[in-house]
């Protein structure tokens, strides 16, 4: 049965994918490859230390070597040379000086796909609420926000956690586990990143210069003690240190809307990064490598080892940004861009903020992501493409299916409303112009594809009458909520 949902405005005509940004942990990724490889002119035993602290492991030259000359099957070398997908795993944690280390307020996952040549970036938020089975008994679940999982094997939160999350790199083990059942991703690495290494890494660089377009006033910002503080900064361009840079990167209850929300948070922590980056790779940033390298010794934690890292950044050190594809999994919001989640009560009481697949089973979340790199053969036809939502029972399904669309690089419109359909149809009014994206539409949708021309069938108010318009009938409305 269908829940009630209120109806979406239409979508924003602010750039989906623009806002859908490097998360804190991604960019922080970047700049420790390009760290550690400006590292490898330092002292042996100065870079020994750096992969021992993060990685657990000394540095093994020859098999090192080796690894460079003909990668083993199963490592990142080997995949990305083979075209094989690598996925990682990037989360972001407040550290020790938060009452609450080992929460992860940042996940991404991102996938590699080195027969195409892009990447997908795919936001989680930490409020997503997921029925875990990390204890030894497989079969007793917990539910619990997603931010959660990487504590697990820290803390005694619950008992008898599973022995294969036991150990220095359990806590990444379990947050894989987790978030592969939320995405439907099997992930090969992990990176955890706390807050104190960005800050110290923008302190290493002589701090960082970000443009606000609007004022960021937030009464309630996290201190370090378990209270609260004002934040305040002004619209326009500012030199920040480390612990304003990451205030900025925070802030989750500003006073301006354009604030408050998850994307004007992204957009802020792309400004950030996209600062981190620029400095970092100057000639001055590579004269700051060994402060670099103190500063995120001690507060990043994975399981990549150095054959990985640098497989990696000499996979992506050309990549154009126009390859990575930005995508994240949202709630509803009054941009209208909420698309996979909902907000109430699904275990955790209703006092309690939290996100809720609209699919329990997360079966139209992996057929999403699992979707996202659309062949560039078939982007390439530039087809125009519209929704139109026959779900009557399912207001607001047309925006939710744009925005989530939105970053894949289909050529999208507005979407309208429908008449009532009960299967999902494509409207071709091109008389077959556009084979591929209309064959990816259909495996998408399950769709039927029906020859139409502006005036047969009678299209809908405001509907495009050229390119291909999607119907979205009961059949696909089911789907969407795993029913």
């Amino acid at each position: 049965m269908f829940r009630a949902r209120p109806k979406r405005a239409r979508r924003s005509r602010y750039n989906v994918s623009y806002r859908l940004t490097r998360s804190v942990p991604a960019a922080l990724l970047a700049v420790l490859l390009v760290a550690v490889l400006v590292g490898v002119t330092l002292t042996y035993k100065r870079f020994d230390d750096f992969v021992t602290a993060t990685t657990g492991h000394h540095i093994n030259p020859i098999g090192e070597v080796v690894q460079v000359v003909e990668p083993a099957p199963g490592t990142l070398a080997y995949k990305l040379k083979h075209g094989q997908q690598v996925n990682i795993l990037l989360l972001g944690m407040g550290g020790y000086e938060n009452d609450a280390p080992y929460l992860t307020d940042s996940i991404m996952a991102v996938t590699i796909d080195p027969t195409t040549n892009r990447v997908m970036m795919a936001s989680i938020p930490r409020d997503l609420v997921v029925p875990m089975n990390l204890q030894s008994n497989p079969s007793r679940i917990w539910t619990n926000k997603i931010n959660a999982a990487y504590e697990v094997p820290y803390t005694n939160i619950i008992c008898c956690v599973a022995s294969q999350y036991s150990g220095a790199n359990g806590g990444g083990l379990a947050a894989e586990h987790e978030v592969g059942k939320i995405t439907g991703l099997t992930f090969d690495r992990f990176i955890a990143v706390d807050f104190k290494a960005f800050r110290d890494m923008v302190d290493a660089l002589g701090g960082v210069d970000v443009c606000l377009t609007t004022n960021l006033d937030d009464w309630s910002y996290p201190d370090y003690s378990g209270g609260y503080r004002p934040i305040h900064f002004k619209a326009g361009c500012q030199h920040l240190t480390g612990e304003q840079a990451l205030q900025i990167a925070r802030s989750r209850h500003a006073v301006q809307a354009e604030q408050a929300s998850d994307f004007g948070r992204a957009k802020r922590q792309q400004d950030i990064m996209q600062a981190i980056k620029k400095k970092a790779t100057t000639v001055n940033g590579f004269a700051k490598a060994p402060q670099l390298l103190n500063a995120l010794q001690k507060n990043i934690h994975t399981d990549m080892t150095i054959s990985d890292m640098k497989a990696i950044y000499d996979w992506g050190k050309n990549l154009p940004d126009s390859s990575i594809i930005r995508i994240a999994l949202t709630g509803p919001s009054s941009t209208g861009d909420g698309n996979l989640l909902d907000s109430y009560n699904c275990g955790m009481g209703a006092a309690v903020s939290q996100l809720c697949p609209d699919d329990p089973s997360f079966s139209m979340i992996h057929r999403y992501i699992g979707s996202v790199l659309i062949d560039p053969k078939t982007l390439g036809e530039k087809a125009p493409v519209q929704f139109a939502n026959g779900a009557t029972n399912f207001p607001g399904l047309e925006s939710r299916v744009t925005s989530m669309l939105d970053p894949t690089g289909l050529q999208l419109a507005d979407p309208v409303t429908h008449r009532v359909s009960s299967q999902t149809v494509i409207l071709d009014y091109s008389g077959g112009q556009f084979p591929l994206t209309t064959k990816w539409l259909q495996s998408f949708f399950g769709a039927s594809v029906v020859a139409a021309t502006p005036t047969n069938p009678a299209p809908a108010r405001g509907q495009q009458t050229y390119g291909l318009v999607v119907v979205l009938g009961h059949d696909f409305a089911l789907r969407w909520l795993g029913e």
